[in-house]
């Protein structure tokens, strides 16, 4: 297939603008790309995009889209003045979202979550990780990876999984941390790695959750089984769960707006991504911002995502996350972009997409738009006209 007549945001180099650019897809990979008035001599389908603008396909690098139920009451509850610590120290918070998790079928786990993904593909998406941590028992948290893994059957869209029981201390567990990281965490993540479910392994670094000590011994079982990490760190106090991150290489550090420099010279030693999750900052109002410049003046690569959860992001919108992280942070629209696409890639580990290049996924998004900052600047539309999946477009 040749696509002519584009706007490419090749996200190669900066945004990599090609304004007359052609692209020639070969089975899943990209075979060419480039100014359409350099297009080699080539045979196969000719679809003319009418100067639409194309970028890579979108890539969400932070979700939580496997679950059952809602929490819209602690929504209330919180503009009532409870903070995230008082729902959770309540009964509410992740250990709410557990118990319907825990009673919800692996099928209907699936259609509640289809609902959602079909959302995120009509925005571009074609590449999104999906994190368990609701299940917080082997069994359920097994069956959250198994609905993860079916997505990807189901919809044209490729999906990555990271294994998250260490995402909160279950009821039963109570007062006994270490206990339920020896009895179901750990256990999860030799189950997890022996059926092929779990690509990393991720955790909550936080006082309301577990302790830099007993993340890494989690991360301490991944590295024996070879699986990468990442972690939440950082998003409400700063315990140095992004230094523990980069001591072992962590494809990510999620949240960080109480991370320090400290933290930020060590991601940027270990070649961690920054990965910024607006939407829970707007849904629990906070004010602490990440220190964005500080991670610029490093060299820390930014990624944008949505952190679609139940409780503190409840948003299945890729493109209103870039606005967002150039509303409330001041990123750039160049920096967004590159946050949901080569940068997103490089915190999920994927280095075969994110950009527009020979060898690489043809997994792109067409948007009527003319430029890349539309795609931040516009609020509660989203302007995709098609997505490619593997070479093949939409129907």
């Amino acid at each position: 297939m040749i696509l002519l007549n584009a706007v490419l945001a090749t996200m190669t180099e900066g945004a990599g603008l090609i304004p007359d650019g052609a692209v020639i897809v070969s089975g899943e990979r990209i075979q060419w790309a480039g100014p359409r008035a350099d297009l080699p001599a080539a045979k196969g389908e000719q679809v003319d995009l009418g100067g639409r603008l194309v970028t890579p396909g979108l890539i969400d690098c932070h979700t939580h889209l496997v679950h059952a139920g809602d929490r819209a009451r602690e929504f209330e509850m919180r503009l009532e003045g409870a903070s995230y610590e008082d729902v959770a120290r309540a009964g509410g918070g992740i250990v709410s979202t557990v118990r319907a998790t825990r009673a919800a079928s692996q099928s209907e786990l699936e259609e509640s979550a289809l609902a959602r993904l079909d959302r995120m593909l009509a925005e571009g998406v074609t590449t999104l990780e999906v994190k368990s941590g609701y299940g917080l028992t082997v069994a359920d948290e097994l069956k959250m990876l198994r609905t993860a893994r079916a997505l990807g059957r189901q919809r044209p869209v490729g999906v990555v999984t990271s294994l998250l029981a260490a995402h909160a201390v279950p009821p039963e567990y109570a007062g006994r941390a270490d206990a339920y990281l020896d009895e179901v965490c750990i256990p999860a993540l030799h189950a997890a790695h022996a059926e092929g479910l779990a690509d990393a392994v991720d955790g909550f670094c936080e006082g309301i959750a577990f302790s830099p000590e007993q993340i890494g011994r989690v991360f301490d079982a991944a590295r024996a089984l070879c699986l990468p990490v990442k972690l939440h760190a950082e998003q409400l106090s700063n315990l140095g769960g992004a230094a523990l991150a980069a001591r072992y290489g962590a494809l990510s550090a999620d949240h960080l707006e109480y991370l320090d420099e400290e933290g930020i010279a060590a991601m940027a030693a270990a070649g961690t991504v920054a990965v910024i999750l607006p939407a829970a900052f707007y849904t629990l109002r906070e004010t602490k911002l990440p220190p964005i410049d500080l991670l610029r003046r490093h060299g820390v690569p930014m990624a944008v995502a949505t952190d679609m959860n139940p409780g503190t992001a409840p948003m299945t919108s890729l493109t209103l996350a870039m606005n967002m992280a150039c509303t409330f942070f001041r990123l750039t629209p160049e920096e967004a972009l590159a946050g949901v696409t080569r940068h997103a890639a490089a915190a999920l580990g994927l280095a075969d997409r994110g950009r527009i290049a020979p060898g690489l996924r043809a997994d792109l998004a067409v948007w009527d738009a003319a430029h890349p900052a539309e795609l931040s600047y516009r609020i509660g539309a989203t302007p995709l006209h098609t997505r490619m999946f593997g070479g093949r477009l939409d129907a």
